[in-house]
């Protein structure tokens, strides 16, 4: 990249031209890699890796961007940083999508067969990883794409080995036959939280289960009668009065004509319905343990894709919901149909493929959390050694979580993915684990399942830097990371995972910080999804917009844990603040008048527009910095669009025409001087939210260095703060902004000329406004301007109060005194509820008690010094002009 002849810059920012290249410009000079230099503090982030299956998503750039930014300000403030970059197979999903490709070739995965299958996933990848990159890009993140890793890749795939034969060598990890979250559709197992739970409108079947003996019959109410086929009991509770004489008896199971006993469970709430439940072992979870403290039989009854199967008799063939509405007709013409009732209940649905997962009955591999969770947890214990979530809130949903876990079925019926390093002899069935096959390979046959993605996402913090391999560079200089960026939907599948590995494997913490986002809605609040068809693309956002625009808007638009409202109105805004800085740049790098970076020369400041603008300027560092810290990035952007807009576009690039347009020429070259160096700085606090734009005019700027990426981080310089300089321009901006507002009111253009009073607070206010008077005949341009003490305006004059004086402008004949009377009432009854807010909070007990003294005595001298006197100013105008 070459500096551009600022003359020539566009009068509008085009961020397609601006960002077009800058990119690549950035990864070919190395700006992104990590500097492993071991004389600078360390700094890592953990990305959440995208899965290859396509297009990001707006969470995925807010993730993302948010990691940036916190990676561009620390390698400004001379980190050795690292943004690793990385992808996730995502089994499910990705496993899906090829498989829908394949249908629409005409063949399926089995008819190809396992190997040709895993080559058409590869390339599937590869394609995908390619797109996600371009994305990337178009987003602007700084990755070090020398370290970028797979989830699949040779080194993941040791460190899942060593984790899985390690977990299972402690008795970690078990296989066993239990009820699971089946998936009819991607016919796989689904951990608790890959199932989402949707109340959904069903019927309560009320159904007879006549006795064997003839005797009578028992009500049974079920939701799900197509499990009927399955029941092998019916269980009362041990102290029901009602069935006490049942207990040991039998019941004829209707339409299978098998019978079934009758046993005593507490697992039966005595008060719900008829007291009385079918047990079917293989397909609900709890009917499973009932099942093994009465070692009864489990019978499967239906297939994987949820068609009822040979157990299930005559229904044997059809879809479980059709099987439910003929064994519902089969009860009626037995006579043993009760009633139905509705009732909404909570359905678990696939959270990959939307269909009603089905309760059932397999052998699975599975880790046994307890141990893993209880370690996880004492890490929180010690502020040395714990997880910080940001908002601290989230540790609470992450302990409770951890605190109530369930082992975590881990097997997954795919073939794209880690699969299970388990083998069983052909003869003797016997199991061997172990990181590589066991000798005489060919007397065993693999496990055909595949671990869970987030078995191997776990191991993300660690895996990705070079463990199990202790005495790899990046595991020991960067590890453990300092932050990781994500959503609060994905604290229980991925932040608890990696965790409760990372304690159990490295023996430390993952990450220092957790800083947890909310969901991106949109403008109405309402999830974007395909349904509702509300969704919205961020590179198209990014090809129109740009993604200064983007990221700003996604960065600094909520504060942390709470979701954003997104909207093209809030887009705007923000392309409209970056046109805004664009034209102050330009504006500034017309009149630099070639000043070179050396020139730049603030050791004779005199100016109170100068001394005031560097107070600004240092004062934005210092808060924008601590808020950074603290991950408060929505107040960030508060303050630099404040700072950028407010102060230095609309107040001082007016005021520094003065002495760009003027004669003196050390006055001259001193504006210069500040405004390159003002634009310097706050370019640089820009930086990490803007990256592309404020590249952009740093490189037209005088500057040193060869890109504002490894620029150094604005520091405060207190000795170019002034305090006497803040105060008198407030002063002046205060009564320049009520003359213009005044003005507009009245409708008195800036052009004609008036009579301006003003009446000093006290003498310290007198001579800030007398100092300074030439900045008010400018911006007022008064005809006649009287600064007294002993003023006493005519009845009709047009009143403002600023902290440090009162503002009269004589307009007679220009102003309607009762529209006065009314304008005034209405800024009383702002000043009467503000007096009541203030009355309110220091009336209030626990607001005296809690807060800090300093606050409470604020309050009171707001109250006292502000807003009483105001409204007593205000009280007196009123009456003025009622009696003129």
């Amino acid at each position: 990249m070459k500096d551009m002849d600022n003359t020539q810059m566009p009068t509008k920012y085009e961020p397609t031209s601006v960002e077009k290249g800058k990119y690549q410009w950035w990864l070919e000079n190395d700006f992104f890699k990590a500097l492993d230099d071991d004389t600078k503090p360390t700094y890592s982030v953990v990305i959440p890796p995208p899965n290859v299956t396509g297009k990001l998503h707006l969470g995925h750039a807010w993730d993302t961007t948010l990691q940036d930014i916190i990676t561009r300000i620390k390698r400004m403030q001379g980190f050795d940083t690292l943004y690793l970059p990385g992808m996730d197979h995502a089994g499910i999903a990705t496993q899906a999508k090829v498989e829908a490709k394949l249908k629409d070739e005409g063949v399926s995965r089995h008819e190809i067969g396992r190997t040709k299958f895993l080559e058409k996933s590869w390339e599937w990848k590869e394609e995908y990883a390619a797109f996600i990159r371009e994305q990337w890009e178009k987003l602007g993140l700084g990755l070090d794409y020398s370290r970028e890793r797979f989830t699949l890749d040779d080194g993941l795939s040791d460190a899942v080995k060593k984790v899985f034969v390690s977990l299972y060598e402690k008795g970690l990890i078990y296989r066993g036959q239990y009820i699971i979250n089946w998936d009819p559709v991607a016919k796989t197992a689904l951990s608790d939280i890959e199932v989402i739970h949707k109340d959904v409108e069903g019927q309560f079947y009320h159904l007879k289960y006549p006795l064997s003996d003839g005797s009578g019959y028992l009500e049974i109410a079920t939701t799900r009668p197509e499990t009927i086929p399955g029941d092998t009991a019916v269980a009362v509770h041990p102290k029901d009065e009602r069935y006490q004489n049942l207990i040991g008896k039998t019941i004829m199971l209707p339409i299978m004509n098998r019978e079934i006993p009758i046993v005593a469970d507490e697992y039966v709430e005595r008060d719900f319905g008829s007291g009385a439940v079918k047990i079917t072992p293989a397909h609900d979870p709890n009917d499973f343990e009932v099942g093994n403290r009465h070692d009864l039989p489990r019978i499967i009854v239906m297939n994987e894709d949820a068609t009822m199967n040979e157990n299930a008799g005559k229904y044997q063939g059809l879809d479980r919901f059709e099987a439910r509405k003929a064994i519902i007709e089969d009860f009626k013409e037995l006579g043993l149909f009760i009633k139905q009732e509705p009732h909404l209940h909570a359905v678990g649905h696939s959270e990959r493929t939307d269909a009603v997962v089905e309760p059932y009955l397999s052998l699975q591999w599975f880790v046994k959390m307890e141990p893993l969770a209880k370690a996880a947890l004492e890490i929180q214990d010690s502020e040395e050694t714990k997880v910080n979530f940001v908002p601290n809130r989230f540790e609470k949903t992450y302990v409770t979580w951890m605190e109530n876990i369930h082992d975590w079925c881990v097997s997954r019926q795919l073939w794209w993915g880690h699969r299970i390093p388990a083998w069983y002899h052909n003869e003797t069935g016997e199991v061997y684990v172990g990181e590589n096959p066991p000798e005489n390979e060919a007397e065993w046959t693999q496990d055909e399942d595949v671990l869970d993605t987030w078995f191997s996402s776990a191991l993300w913090p660690f895996s990705t830097m070079g463990w199990p391999d202790e005495e790899a560079r990046d595991y020991k200089r960067y590890f453990p990371n300092s932050a990781l960026v994500t959503g609060y939907d994905i604290i229980y599948f991925w932040v608890s995972r990696m965790i409760f590995q990372s304690v159990e494997f490295t023996g430390k913490r993952p990450f220092k910080d957790t800083l947890i986002h909310g969901l991106v809605r949109d403008a109405e609040g309402r999830k974007m999804s395909k349904s509702l068809g509300n969704g919205v693309d961020p590179i198209e956002v990014i090809d129109k917009y740009g993604a200064d625009s983007l990221r700003y808007t996604l960065s600094t638009g909520t504060a942390p844990g709470q979701d954003l409202k997104f909207s093209f109105e809030k887009i705007e805004a923000t392309w409209n603040f970056i046109n805004k800085i664009w034209n102050a740049s330009r504006f500034a790098l017309i009149n630099m008048d070639g000043l070179t970076h050396d020139e730049i020369d603030l050791s004779n400041v005199k100016e109170v527009s100068d001394k005031w603008i560097l107070t600004r300027l240092n004062e934005s560092i210092e808060t924008v910095t601590a808020l950074s810290e603290k991950y408060e990035f929505g107040e960030v952007g508060r303050t630099l669009y404040n700072f950028i807009w407010d102060d230095f576009c609309d107040w001082y690039i007016e005021i520094a025409k003065i002495s760009l347009y003027g004669e003196d020429e050390e006055a001259k070259h001193t504006t210069r001087s500040v405004l390159a160096y003002v634009l310097d700085q706050t370019m640089r606090l820009l930086h990490p939210f803007m990256p592309f734009v404020t590249e952009e005019i740093w490189q037209n700027l005088p500057h040193e260095g060869k890109s504002i990426t490894i620029a150094k981080w604005p520091e405060v310089r207190k000795e170019q703060m002034s305090s006497d300089a803040a105060l008198a321009m407030k002063t002046l901006v205060d009564i320049i902004r009520s003359v213009r507002n005044i003005r507009a009111e009245v409708n008195t253009p800036l052009s004609k000329k008036i009579d301006l009073e003003i009446k000093p607070k006290d003498e310290a206010y007198k001579k800030i406004i007398e100092e300074n008077i030439s900045y008010i005949e400018r911006f007022c341009n008064p005809e006649n301007l009287t600064i007294s003490f002993d003023i006493e305006p005519s009845s009709t004059a047009m009143t403002a109060v600023i902290t440090g004086a009162e503002i009269f402008l004589p307009l007679e004949g220009l102003i309607n005194i009762e529209e006065e009377i009314t304008r005034l009432s209405k800024e009383l009854e702002k000043w009467n509820k503000e007096v009541a807010r203030v009355q309110g909070k220091l009336s209030n007990e626990r607001f005296i008690s809690k807060a800090p003294e300093n606050v409470v005595e604020e309050e009171r001298e707001k109250r006292k010094k502000i807003i009483l006197q105001k409204k007593a100013i205000v009280e007196e105008r009123i009456a003025a002009l009622r009696n003129a």
